[in-house]
């Protein structure tokens, strides 16, 4: 039977926009984190009516839409935690990223928006069998990338990231250099990427590329993901690649996983941290020790300077123009004395 829905962007990979399936419940114990699901939305809070479509676009849904998502696990510090595994027997379920990553939530921030309700609807299928993530992984021959990387990692999710991320795309960018943009940890979300992409990035990519949801999952399961956004990134044969970490490296997004993999590549670490002091607790408790400081931390002189203080490292406001001379400085220093 035909059912009218909404794709939400981790169906982005899938060709659930070209190709007919139907849509059916299955029996529990064959659900899994990736699965392509239909939700009908039950409530839909003002400040959260609203999902990322296939091309990162928002889109408005309302009460008896259908939405097209993805099965998946968040453990957000300063948002929701939740999991599909936590669905209960009513099949009720939450929009735990606008995305489409759907589980049920266990314990949400006070100040967060009202989360999406969504009733499950059944499991897309095709022929009888699941339609999921990893159906539409992108295969590459070239091997993983091993070129230098620029790591933009944080002290917790909302931290500036995103945004740092875009400065040094284009700082790179000036430099003459070819670039790829990617989130290789956190829940899937595409705007992150897309806004390197409109920094100039040649191309971006993520986890959801892979066929993970978000990057809460084993660490051999995180490897081989990982291993296949590596080399995807390698076929576009970038100079540098501008790589954010989601939420923070203590954070169970394989984080240690990621760094363990790729930390003999990164030429340079921007820190963007939520306050000065969580700068020592990441330096401290995961033993980095970034290159740079940048995020909400930074974007005040009193910030800077008890960061300074505290740890002696160089901050840099990131929203002033006037601290891009010296982001250009450290990156391009940072490749000279590494690959480039």
């Amino acid at each position: 039977m035909a059912v009218k829905h909404y794709l939400a962007s981790l169906t982005r990979i899938a060709d659930l926009d070209t190709r007919a399936f139907e849509v059916e419940g299955i029996r529990r114990e064959d659900w899994a984190t990736g699965d392509y699901v239909v939700g009908e939305v039950t409530v839909a809070p003002r400040e959260s009516r609203r999902i990322e479509g296939r091309d990162g676009r928002d889109v408005e849904v309302g009460v008896g839409d259908l939405v097209v998502g993805a099965l998946g696990v968040r453990a957000a510090t300063l948002g929701a935690v939740g999991s599909w595994e936590s669905i209960e027997e009513d099949g009720m379920m939450d929009g735990l990223t606008s995305a489409g990553l759907f589980g049920r939530a266990t314990s949400v921030a006070w100040h967060a928006p009202a989360m999406l309700r969504l009733a499950y609807a059944g499991h897309v299928l095709r022929g009888g069998a699941k339609v999921v993530m990893k159906d539409f992984v992108a295969k590459s021959e070239a091997a993983p990338f091993a070129g230098p990387i620029v790591l933009v990692i944080g002290t917790s999710m909302e931290a500036g990231k995103t945004s740092a991320a875009k400065v040094i795309v284009r700082a790179l960018k000036s430099a003459g250099l070819r670039v790829v943009g990617t989130k290789l940890t956190g829940a899937g979300r595409y705007r992150d990427v897309l806004t390197m992409g409109d920094a100039g990035a040649d191309a971006v990519f993520d986890f959801v590329d892979a066929g993970l949801p978000s990057s809460v999952c084993p660490q051999p399961e995180y490897r081989a993901a990982l291993s296949v956004v590596l080399s995807l990134i390698a076929a576009e044969a970038p100079d540098v690649v501008v790589a954010e970490a989601g939420a923070s490296p203590l954070e169970p997004y394989n984080g240690s996983t990621l760094m363990a993999q790729v930390g003999g590549q990164v030429s340079c670490t921007v820190l963007c941290a939520s306050d000065p002091y969580a700068v020592v607790g990441v330096v401290q408790g995961f033993g980095i020790v970034p290159d740079v400081v940048a995020g909400i931390a930074a974007n005040t002189t009193a910030g800077i300077e008890l960061i300074r203080k505290l740890t002696g490292l160089e901050a840099l406001n990131l929203h002033e123009r006037s601290s891009h001379a010296r982001l250009a400085e450290i990156l391009t220093g940072s490749l000279r004395s590494d690959r480039v």
